[in-house]
């Protein structure tokens, strides 16, 4: 049973979006207990020179002025930690992720955080985890050649430890909106609650 899931949307349109229409169908499917919400558009920062720093300094040695800028980071760490379930709105812009997703990743890869680095390469620390993809796009098809979005995704979980990953996909809205859909939505009352 899944108890706590962490929902993050990154598509721009707050209403209309399929992404997000997907995404609550697989909560009411998941049914579970908490829902914890992060919602991209809400403008998660780009990581820059200071953040670099602070984030390369030894926890025990950051001032104030660092721990602030790792405040954000923390706290986005800190949602993934709690859950057991990441739920992730993936429309495919330009064949990859969105601007804003690809900023929450930035935030929340962080060495010796929620990965490790070791003589056999890096390791994920966030393992026992699940993610679900919910994708659209208007012509791009998950898992084709010109599909950028998935696979980067999915090796990012992965990175950080999260290798049970399932993708429910209406991508091609362009093309079959009707019969795409409905695909999508027996994917959906396909996955494991």
């Amino acid at each position: 049973m899944t108890r706590t899931v962490l929902r993050i949307d990154s598509s721009a349109r707050r209403t209309g979006s399929i992404t997000r229409d997907l995404t609550d169908r697989i909560l009411d499917h998941l049914a579970p207990e908490t829902v914890i919400t992060r919602d991209l558009t809400d403008a998660i920062p780009q990581i820059d020179e200071d953040w670099v720093m602070a984030n390369f300094t030894p926890s025990a040695d950051r001032n104030a002025g660092q721990q602030d800028r790792l405040a954000l980071s923390d706290a986005l760490i800190d949602e993934i930690t709690r859950a057991d379930t990441l739920v992730i709105g993936l429309p495919i812009y330009n064949f990859s992720v969105p601007t804003a997703l690809k900023a929450w990743i930035d935030q929340i890869a962080r060495a010796g955080v929620t990965f490790q680095y070791t003589a056999d390469g890096p390791k994920g620390l966030l393992e026992g985890k699940r993610a679900i993809f919910a994708v659209a796009s208007g012509g791009t098809e998950v898992g084709t050649d010109i599909d950028y979005a998935t696979g980067y995704l999915r090796h990012i979980m992965g990175f950080i430890g999260i290798t049970d990953v399932q993708i429910v996909h209406a991508d091609r809205m362009a093309v079959e909106p009707e019969a795409t859909l409905e695909a999508a939505h027996a994917q959906v009352a396909a996955l494991a609650a």
